[in-house]
């Protein structure tokens, strides 16, 4: 990103190409920077230990005096996510809508960053000045209430973030988006456009989420037992759906899962549930109701496995039983790379004898995405008629099917630029290019640590996970002036079992021994050396016997 030219507008992505989170960019005319969303994904299983991962703001600390603020399109995660890490290592003003805000407020009180973040609260009519950067807002529609697009001015012309969106004609929430104000926009000039791409392969237009509360409600209509309901906790608008059926019903409902009991706690008193105080039970009251009077709202419809709905499946829930005849309705889709744990959770809610409502949305009609589909990215480009295209939140195949889309309506070719993370557009006379990277990458949370986990402990713990490790503890007694070894102990964890293998373990020991014995009488009395000494002997023979490589830790103790 430029810091010594004045009239040079810029657009990096920090965090928007990746698997189902992390989304961050940047925008940056001259000495003014704002940075947009901070989301976080979770790891798969090669990141073993690993909490978060997080966007690397490395860039941003180098220049905090330039950055401004951070400001956020809407509430989910893989948009807030990383927040209170962004905000422990730079403390930003945040702008953000008020449920947007609520989650964020959560987040930051959990962190204990309440009391010093400065947050301000931002809505479709608000106007920000920000250096030179001058930002206006239009109100979306997605799968949780609250979304903007971003629209910011600077000298160069006027650059437009989406934000995620769909075009829902019915919303549940009444929040229409702003359509005209879109069209606006585009007649007074578009110099380029990000433009979210997570549906781009989906030919037509995303159904509306209205359309899934007439089967929620048909479904609670045929049920005679218990119904469980699962989905995502921040869909606030399923979430009041099955309030509404509930309602209808006469059911009570308790919520299984910290997310859901958040986000309920969150969105009710802001207005976003409406939602009765007496409609509401305690998980260990359950069962002093009648099965046709409850419905129970969970987490986990992702298949995660520990999640209130795979702990109802396995029947190891501690306060709430799936019993014969009770309803189980899964109203999400699988993300991909969830269908095995999804799968695993139906098997065994169908082994407990339930009527399991499962699969993708289209067959059950108990989900629909978020996201527009090619038809709506389509209108988004065709109302903003940018002259300069910048696809963004997606998988790289997503963002080249969106960039054809583009070309179908008209974008030029060579004006279209994908980003990978780093990478920045530079605008400068009318005229953008990509020619230039800045420094980004994955940040690693564990536990308290931000970033200190990097290759090498990773390396260590897939080698511990896999073949596990030996210790090998090696006394050396003092003698004559001399150090000799006088009796060595081994200890094995996730390698073998030591009382089956006394053999294996003894020759170990031997070989450590005598690994050790031979520098001796070298006279080279290096520990360093000793120790190294040690890891290749015991090395090479264990791997020789068992074809396993595990961690060899030698310890020499002097007594």
């Amino acid at each position: 990103m430029p810091t010594n030219t004045a009239d040079r507008l810029a657009i990096a992505a920090l965090g928007g190409v990746s698997e189902i989170g992390k989304n961050m960019y940047v925008i940056q005319y001259g000495e003014d920077i704002i940075a947009i969303d901070c989301g976080s994904k979770f790891p798969d299983e090669t990141l073993l230990g690993i909490d978060v991962i997080i966007p690397d703001v490395g860039y941003l600390l180098e220049h905090r005096e330039q950055v401004k603020a951070l400001i956020v399109t809407h509430g989910h995660e893989d948009h807030i996510g990383g927040i209170p890490y962004l905000i422990k290592q730079l403390n930003l003003p945040i702008y953000a809508t008020k449920l947007t805000l609520g989650l964020i407020e959560r987040k930051l009180g959990e962190h204990g960053l309440l009391d010093i973040t400065e947050r301000h609260q931002i809505d479709a009519a608000s106007r920000l000045e920000l250096g030179q950067l001058n930002l206006t807002f239009f109100r979306t529609n997605h799968s949780i209430p609250d979304c903007l697009g971003i629209v910011i001015g600077t000298p160069q012309g006027n650059v437009v973030h989406t934000g995620d969106f769909k075009f829902d004609l019915t919303p549940v929430n009444q929040q229409y988006a702003d359509i005209h104000k879109m069209a606006g926009i585009g007649e007074k000039g578009v110099l380029a456009l990000l433009s979210e791409s997570t549906n781009a392969e989906r030919p037509g237009f995303t159904p509306s989420e209205s359309n899934v509360g007439k089967h929620i409600m048909k479904a609670f209509e045929d049920a005679t037992g218990k119904i469980f309901l699962a989905t995502f906790a921040s869909n606030i608008n399923r979430l009041q759906q099955v309030i509404d059926a509930a309602r209808h019903t006469n059911r009570r409902i308790a919520l299984l899962g910290r997310s859901m009991v958040n986000a309920v706690e969150i969105a009710a008193p802001l207005g976003y549930l409406q939602l009765q105080p007496d409609m509401l039970i305690e998980a260990q009251d359950v069962g002093r109701y009648a099965p046709h009077e409850v419905v129970v709202l969970c987490t986990g419809s992702q298949g995660e496995p520990a999640a209130a709905l795979a702990r109802l499946a396995s029947g190891t829930h501690r306060q709430v039983e799936v019993l014969p005849g009770d309803t189980v309705i899964i109203a999400a889709t699988p993300i991909p790379g969830n269908e095995r744990n999804v799968a695993k959770v139906v098997d065994h809610l169908f082994d407990r004898k339930a009527h399991v409502i499962y699969g993708s949305g289209s067959v059950t009609g108990m989900h629909v995405s978020g996201h527009a589909s090619q038809e709506e990215l389509k209108l988004m480009l065709t109302l903003m008629k940018p002259k300069y295209f910048i696809p963004v939140h997606g998988e790289l195949r997503m963002l080249h099917q969106h960039r054809q889309l583009a070309e179908a309506v008209g974008v030029e070719p060579q004006h279209i630029f994908i980003l990978g993370n780093g990478d920045v557009v530079d605008i400068e006379g009318g005229s953008a290019r990509q020619t230039r990277k800045i420094h980004s990458g994955d940040t690693l949370v564990d536990g308290l640590g931000i970033g200190d986990v990097g290759n090498i402990v990773l390396r260590d713990r897939k080698v511990l996970s896999e073949d596990g490790i030996l210790i090998v503890i090696l006394s050396l007694n003092r003698v004559d002036g001399r150090m000799v070894v006088s009796k060595s102990d081994i200890i094995s964890r996730g390698f073998v079992y030591v009382r089956e293998s006394e053999g294996l373990m003894e020759e170990v020991g031997r070989r450590a021994v005598a690994a050790i014995t031979q520098l001796q009488e070298n006279r080279t009395n290096s520990w360093s050396l000793y120790k190294q000494s040690v890891k290749e002997a015991v090395g090479k023979f264990v791997y020789a016997e068992t074809k396993r490589r595990p961690m060899i830790l030698p310890i020499i103790i002097q007594v």
